[in-house]
């Protein structure tokens, strides 16, 4: 389901910003974020994609729901490692996301409260998740909880996508790109979401 916000702030990041109002224009009217609605979900596959491509963070994925049609705590904490492993994932990887599904049958994590807690109050949370920290926690938030502020500073499709559009291709800190985003607040999630877009046309889901 598209997050009811997306229109006001699609409309709203256009009139700032003529480089997004172009993106956006582009590809606004076939195209917006979905929440999968799955938190264990979700977050498994953030944790699958960290530090790898898109292409190959969904290979791997494809993989493990081959190899797990039914994708849940109980499935993932008790399966055999080595069927993970199969799957493209590292050693490290496998531990993350068998210790996420300990986490969700143990009730160590407030699921049913995260809609009501504020951003960072959720990001706290889930960076005591062992392999989970703030760019997977951020992922979530805009994925599963569709929070409309979000910018994933660390996001390397991000630093590129600002660096084309707003610095000739060169990189940009962290600094440089929060003081251009600001004019995007408190619609930053759509921003990022349009500028994945300009890379990459093919929508990303988590």
């Amino acid at each position: 389901m598209i997050p009811a916000y997306w229109h006001q702030a699609c409309a709203a990041l256009a009139s700032r910003d003529t480089e997004l109002a172009r993106i956006i224009g582009r590809y606004g009217g076939s195209t917006a974020l979905k929440s999968r609605g799955d938190a264990f979900a979700t977050l498994a596959r953030s944790i699958v994609g960290q530090q790898i491509s898109v292409k190959a963070s969904e290979s791997a994925w494809q993989r493990v729901l081959a190899a797990l049609p039914d994708l849940c705590p109980h499935a993932v904490a008790g399966v055999n490692a080595d069927i993970l492993r199969s799957c493209g994932l590292s050693q490290r990887k496998v531990e993350y996301i068998q210790d996420l599904a300990r986490h969700f049958l143990a009730g160590r994590l407030r699921v049913e409260h995260w809609p009501e807690m504020g951003d960072e109050e959720v990001i706290c949370e889930l960076c005591d998740v062992r392999g989970i920290g703030r760019w997977t926690a951020e992922m979530f938030l805009i994925f599963n909880l569709q929070r409309p502020d979000i910018f994933p500073v660390d996001d390397i499709g991000l630093q590129r996508a600002i660096s084309v559009h707003y610095n000739a291709g060169q990189t940009l800190g962290a600094a440089a790109m929060r003081a251009i985003a600001k004019r995007w607040q408190p619609w930053r999630t759509v921003a990022t979401w349009y500028l994945w877009r300009s890379l990459d046309p093919e929508p990303v889901e988590y």
